[in-house]
């Protein structure tokens, strides 16, 4: 396949092949015939660039740039995108198997999330805080935090990276790059816009290869100030462990598992609508999937034959037939691990409802496919319903109160995000409060825009991504203090 692609890394303003000349396939996950091949870079690799942004950090211009200059070339990376949507979006969709309509709504908002940045970097000018001493100046600024290693994650690559790579870019950081390696080339190509936009060589550097080679070097290597990781708890984890080494700033996202609470007095086909919505984009393959749906007892029968009649019509398919509504999962070994998933749910005395297998249909058998699931008869001490399953796998419990419904919402390890439908504001502002998880949609679910922050409670992670409180990730906070007449002491 013939893609206006460099299939390279990208390390101090040079495209590159990987130092042992290793490769990996890429894989279309809809037929699994290999898309791309691309270097598989090691440590060796990861070393040159770590030193590139460290050199281009304390000895380059890109810090001292004027915060306006920073923010026009962001800017400009945005604008590119927007140019390039179309490309984009056909090859996110080949290398993930989402729908291309899904992948061009993640073009406009990673576009968004670069002018969203590009418009903010000028807006920090310090904070004058006042002085106890006569004749002085006390003054907060932000600085950058220096070399920044960024990990983002297979099921949205673009998207993710977007999140961590405007930011740092706008705030005057350095950063080497990891994307996952089964879905580089979108991330490849954005490399390329951002050398036409004008980041200098060695501000952004890509590196490509496995998270125990390049992502441990990138942990471990104390040249690196800042880790930002997308991804699993485990993972999170050892990179928290590495990360102690030189008490590097981490900011984690470690996925969760949502909890969806449907109240009787909600609108009821929204309601149904939005817990599809919630789930079935991507094959479920979203850290803020509403995997757990919590219906209160009256509605709760009519609500999940609902649900099954729904998804029982879903069409699977290339993500580039305009009648498909879910794709592939994105791998062989990611389909095995969904379908151990709903076997332990099957085992644990969960009723299949619907789904739970792969489709029959003969199209689909060289893909990665699995049916649309729930399960219906679920408790909190199932693994179905504590795990993260990562694919087109609902569970459903019920509630009779709505102290039982926020108890059971917060039985979770996870905290990254939930929701609440009902027609009572009040209500809904009552469970928001409760809800222990860093985003609460109402009458809403997986609605993300770059203004508001994202991050979770508890084992879904450390910090923030999106917002100022993005921005501020990406910062160290430093007081300057001048007196203007100083006088001796004479104290020895």
């Amino acid at each position: 396949m013939n893609l206006n692609l460099k299939l390279q890394q990208y390390i101090d303003g040079n495209w590159v092949d990987a130092k042992s000349a290793h490769t990996r396939n890429i894989i279309n996950p809809f037929n699994q015939e290999i898309i791309a091949v691309v270097p598989e870079g090691d440590e060796s690799d990861t070393k040159a660039a770590i030193a590139a942004a460290r050199e281009s950090f304390d000895n380059g211009e890109w810090a001292f740039t004027p915060a306006t200059e920073r923010g026009a070339v962001v800017r400009k990376i945005a604008e590119l995108i927007e140019r390039d949507k179309e490309e984009l979006a056909y090859l996110e969709s080949l290398d993930t198997g989402k729908t291309v309509e899904e992948s061009r709504g993640d073009m406009d908002d990673i576009a968004g999330v670069f002018r969203y940045y590009g418009e903010l970097a000028d807006k920090d000018g310090g904070e004058l805080i006042d002085s106890p001493v006569p004749n002085s100046n006390s003054k907060v600024v932000h600085e950058p935090v220096g070399v920044c290693a960024q990990i983002t994650p297979w099921n949205y690559p673009l998207l993710q990276a977007s999140w961590k790579l405007a930011p740092a870019l706008a705030t005057g950081n350095t950063l080497i790059m990891k994307p996952s390696e089964i879905t580089p080339l979108t991330t490849i190509k954005v490399f390329e816009l951002m050398e036409e936009a004008g980041v200098p060589a060695g501000v952004a550097n890509l590196v490509l290869g496995a998270g125990g080679t390049v992502g441990a070097e990138l942990s471990d290597n104390t040249d690196v100030d800042l880790i930002s990781f997308t991804g699993g708890i485990a993972t999170g984890k050892k990179i928290m462990q590495a990360a102690s080494v030189n008490v590097k700033k981490l900011a984690l996202e470690l996925g969760g598992k949502n909890p969806n609470i449907i109240f009787a007095d909600a609108d009821f086909d929204i309601a149904v609508d939005q817990a599809m919505n919630g789930v079935f984009f991507h094959a479920g393959q979203i850290c803020s999937a509403g995997t757990r749906l919590i219906v209160e007892e009256s509605i709760h029968d009519e609500f999940v034959n609902a649900l099954v009649e729904r998804v029982k019509n879903f069409k699977l398919g290339s993500g580039f037939d305009e009648d498909t509504q879910m794709g592939p999962l994105i791998s062989a070994e990611h389909l095995e691990k969904v379908e151990k998933y709903v076997e332990a749910g099957v085992k644990e005395g969960a009723t299949l409802a619907v789904g739970g297998k792969r489709p029959e249909d003969p199209e689909l058998q060289k893909g990665f496919f699995y049916l649309p699931t729930i399960f219906t008869d679920c408790t909190t001490d199932m693994t179905v319903v504590q795990e993260e399953g990562f694919g087109p796998v609902i569970t459903v419990e019920k509630f009779s109160t709505e102290k039982e419904a926020v108890k059971l919402a917060n039985d979770s390890i996870y905290g990254l995000a939930g929701g609440v439908f009902t027609s009572d504001s009040a209500k809904a502002e009552r469970c928001a409060a409760k809800m222990r998880m860093g985003t609460v949609w109402i009458n809403e679910f997986n609605l993300y825009f770059p203004h508001a922050p994202w991050g979770g409670f508890k084992q879904s992670g450390i910090g923030r991504e999106l917002g100022r409180l993005g921005m501020e990730e990406y910062t160290e906070t430093k007081h300057i203090f001048q007196n203007y007449k100083p006088e001796s002491m004479n104290w020895f």
